[in-house]
């Protein structure tokens, strides 16, 4: 066995025994003590279905879909199996959300921004246009409260959301044009979701949401004028180079992007114990995992992209970044000012952002920036 598979395999199993703790009779021991000197663990098997708003085995995003469902399986002996659909395969990919709120999958896994016509409060637990980064956001979620307010926002619909993935910073996007002011943005048609489209909005332009598998034929056929993904190796994958001429940068739009677990309550709460732990701490597992994928191709997808297939990469204007930045932070206080789970999210972010960025300027953008 390789070091690599070692290491993987070995994490799994510790994890797996740290979740199993947790067990039939509320014990936190090896082995439930059921108070007659007997154990109790419950045996029954769980067959779950997680449906995906990506193409099925897509890089970082559909392969992350498969991970989760393989580390559950693992970690729960087979106690509880999840079947991935890819988008399309058993609901549309922007019906995720709803398939897993009235059962007909038992988990999702997607973006939160996708669901702001029905939740104005998801798109914040996404991409926040010059927010914050993947580390930051985590910190926020684990230990600064996002976590407790997405589960209030989603307590509602009966679904338990969780973050299972992070991008990274993205890519500003594709164009086949040059961005030189802010007014080349003013009438383009762009593919671009969640607060992201609020901003381009706002500064004259037309933001049009439509499913990533779509995107390369919408931006040849001229259905979009512009586009943004994720980043080198999402872009790489779906060959969205041989669409469009420049490729900007960066991701001002979603500077660290969080995608989601979405749980269906009662699918969750019929699980014995032990398997609710499995299921968050994998949810746990593949954040870190999804994170790391993209940090580790995105170089390598990058120089392809510029070596092999003569991409012009370009920088978004001083003066563009600085206009889209005032626009965002409008958008941002408008949705605060207009709904009251908004307003309770975007506080708490800016208290966390405010507290936590001297650390960062300090640490790794001083540190990186002199590298």
């Amino acid at each position: 066995m390789d070091r690599r598979k070692f290491v993987k395999t070995a994490g799994i199993a510790g994890l797996a025994g740290t979740a199993g703790l947790i067990t039939a009779c509320g014990n936190q021991s090896g082995t439930a003590d059921c108070g007659d000197g007997s154990t109790a663990r419950s045996e029954e098997t769980f067959e779950w279905k997680m449906v995906t708003t990506w193409p099925r085995d897509f890089p970082g995003l559909g392969t992350g879909a498969n991970y989760l469902a393989q580390i559950i399986g693992e970690m729960s002996g087979g106690r509880l199996t999840v079947k991935v659909y890819g988008g399309g395969e058993l609901v549309p990919p922007f019906e995720v959300f709803d398939a897993v709120q009235r059962g007909t999958a038992e988990m999702g896994h997607g973006g939160a921004y996708y669901w702001k016509g029905k939740i104005p409060a998801s798109a914040f637990f996404s991409g926040v246009p010059f927010a914050m980064t993947a580390s930051e956001l985590n910190g926020w979620y684990y230990y600064g409260g996002g976590m407790e307010l997405y589960h209030e926002i989603y307590k509602p619909f009966g679904i338990i959301a969780y973050p299972i993935g992070n991008s990274g910073t993205q890519m500003g996007g594709w164009f086949n044009k040059e961005i030189n002011s802010v007014d080349d943005l003013k009438g383009l048609k762009m593919r671009i979701p969640g607060f992201g489209g609020e901003v381009l909005k706002r500064i004259g332009g037309t933001p049009v949401n439509i499913p990533g598998a779509e995107l390369f034929t919408a931006l040849q056929n001229g259905t979009i004028d512009a586009t943004e993904w994720v980043g080198p190796m999402n872009d790489l994958a779906f060959g969205l180079f041989r669409a469009a001429k420049y490729y900007y940068y960066p991701g001002w739009h979603e500077p660290g992007t969080a995608l989601e677990a979405t749980i269906n309550a009662e699918a969750f709460n019929a699980l014995p114990p032990d398997l609710q732990s499995i299921v968050v701490i994998a949810c746990k597992a593949a954040n870190m995992d999804m994170f790391a994928h993209f940090e580790a191709r995105n170089g390598e997808s990058l120089e392809k992209l510029l070596d092999e297939h003569a991409v012009e990469l370009r920088p978004f204007p001083d003066d563009v970044l600085a206009e889209l930045k005032g626009a965002s932070l409008a958008v941002l206080e408008d949705q605060a000012a207009a709904d009251e789970m908004s307003g309770k999210v975007w506080t708490s972010m800016k208290a966390y952002m405010e507290q936590v960025r001297p650390w960062t300027e300090i640490g790794s953008q001083y540190f990186v920036n002199r590298r």
